[in-house]
């Protein structure tokens, strides 16, 4: 069943010359699906999702989407069938416009860098 209510927050957490003390920040996160941006650097957000579940269907029109796996086990699915199965430290990128979804069957981290102004929930 996807998930339907997501913590999702777009202002950073971090600027320029801050550390970033990511584990904490993961150990902190009970939500099932939550995705914090941690700094903006130019044009693109470096953004944490900790999450469990499956998200919904959906795309980014005109943007490519960076996932880079912490921890646990993410898979994407993708149109046409497809799914990608990532582990710790493993990466992927999805094209613009292709429609996807994270399905997480464990607790995992992930970064994903996106332009600043996405929709996490797509176009």
């Amino acid at each position: 069943m996807p998930q339907t209510d997501y913590a999702i927050h777009y202002q950073p957490l971090f600027a320029a010359l801050q550390t970033m003390d990511v584990q904490a920040l993961i150990d902190q996160v009970d939500e099932p699906w939550y995705n914090q941006t941690l700094v903006q650097i130019g044009d693109v957000w470096v953004r944490l999702g900790v999450m469990q579940g499956e998200f919904h269907w959906h795309k980014h029109d005109d943007q490519d989407e960076f996932f880079f796996v912490l921890d646990g086990l993410f898979r994407i699915e993708l149109e046409h069938g497809d799914t990608v199965e990532l582990g710790p430290r493993q990466a992927f990128t999805v094209p613009a416009g292709m429609l996807h979804r994270p399905v997480v069957p464990v607790r995992s981290a992930v970064l994903m860098i996106e332009k600043a102004g996405v929709v996490a929930t797509g176009d």
